[in-house]
């Protein structure tokens, strides 16, 4: 542990009132961006949910879910927040100023573009990718949820073109971060060869188990990404309980929060 727990210095903030979450560095000197990833340390739920679940759907107390993101909210200093319905699918939120006002959770959708400033995007985890993007010419973010299911449909790549196509931003501007999640350590498939296509067996690091963190960034390089854009945190969710929540190691638990606002 002792290094994520370096990964993580600035994370970690010296007041014990405060909760802690992590940056990319990336990403964290964007003055036109706030993000955070949180872990599931600093919240009010109880066991097996400790203890910063932000999630309904896991089984938690609505009530502490309400504290954990008022807590998760107060961190970044935001005021509105928006997340999915997170179906493990492919349709992506398109958030413009024209369209009615959200908060809280929206329809079914596994990603979220806005050029909107001051809304809060949240995508929330327990071993699928949260993947931030970024183009600070535009003014444009989206956050995915990206789990194997979404490496199969390819949201990453249609989040990109969907960046371009409604909002006029270019491949080479657009910064990717990739946040702790399933590492290729622990990514096992029994049954890959009815889950995914042919050409993700190159991925195969060792029998059964996959690297989706460089098939996502391959994902995002074909959509036409700089290769110095893309950052990836290669933290591992089930490797590391202590810190996030792991659907693979813990079956019953919470959901941690990755969150990004446009300022």
């Amino acid at each position: 542990m002792t290094l994520i727990r370096q990964h993580f210095q600035k994370a970690f903030p010296e007041s014990p009132n405060q909760v802690p979450y992590f940056q990319f560095p990336s990403l964290s000197g964007q003055d036109r961006l706030k993000h955070g990833v949180f872990t599931r340390l600093g919240g009010v739920s109880e066991s097996p949910y400790d203890s910063l679940n932000i999630s309904y759907s896991t089984g938690d107390r609505a009530e502490r879910v309400d504290m954990n993101l008022r807590t998760v909210k107060e961190a970044l200093g935001i005021t509105n927040l928006l997340f999915m319905n997170q179906v493990h699918g492919k349709d992506i939120l398109l958030l413009r100023d024209d369209t009615p006002s959200l908060l809280g959770p929206v329809a079914d959708a596994d990603a979220i573009v806005t050029d909107i400033p001051f809304i809060g995007l949240m995508v929330k985890q327990a071993d699928c990718q949260g993947v931030i993007l970024f183009d600070r010419v535009k003014g444009v973010v989206s956050i995915v949820h990206c789990g194997w299911r979404g490496n199969v449909h390819n949201i990453l790549g249609s989040v990109v073109e969907k960046m371009k196509s409604e909002f006029g931003c270019t491949a080479s501007d657009i910064i990717a971060v990739i946040g702790p999640s399933l590492g290729p350590c622990c990514a096992e498939f029994i049954i890959y060869e009815e889950l995914f296509p042919e050409w993700f067996r190159r991925f195969m690091v060792h029998k059964n188990h996959f690297d989706l963190w460089e098939i996502s960034r391959k994902q995002l390089l074909r959509a036409g990404l700089d290769e110095d854009k893309i950052e990836v945190a290669n933290i591992c969710t089930k490797c590391n309980i202590d810190l996030f929540y792991s659907y693979r190691a813990e079956r019953i638990t919470g959901r941690f929060a990755t969150i990004a606002m446009l300022c």
